[in-house]
């Protein structure tokens, strides 16, 4: 049984601008259990948009690689959710 809302972790006090809001949306969708914000980096490119997308699978879930400007963050989600199904979801609130 999927819980109905999914938790954000705190473990960071820095994190993409933008990114939380759009995060704590996520964990709010059926499927998603625990979303951490991890590790940010510089990036060679710039993205003038915030984008977020599924990397690689996890124990659990899927790694996703958040980018805005010059900057990316690693996020991990634990979830039931398939590939597509996450794909779907972040589409979903990053539009709203």
């Amino acid at each position: 049984m999927t819980s109905a809302s999914g938790r954000l972790v705190w473990n960071h006090s820095t994190h993409l601008s933008g990114l939380i809001p759009i995060l704590e949306r996520l964990a709010r969708c059926p499927g998603v259990e625990t979303i951490t914000p991890a590790v940010l980096g510089p990036a060679r490119s710039n993205m003038p948009r915030l984008t977020i997308k599924v990397s690689v699978p996890i124990r659990g879930g899927f790694k996703l690689i958040a980018r805005k400007g010059k900057t990316f963050q690693e996020v991990f989600v634990l979830t039931t959710l398939s590939r597509e199904e996450l794909e779907s979801a972040i589409a979903q609130v990053l539009g709203a």
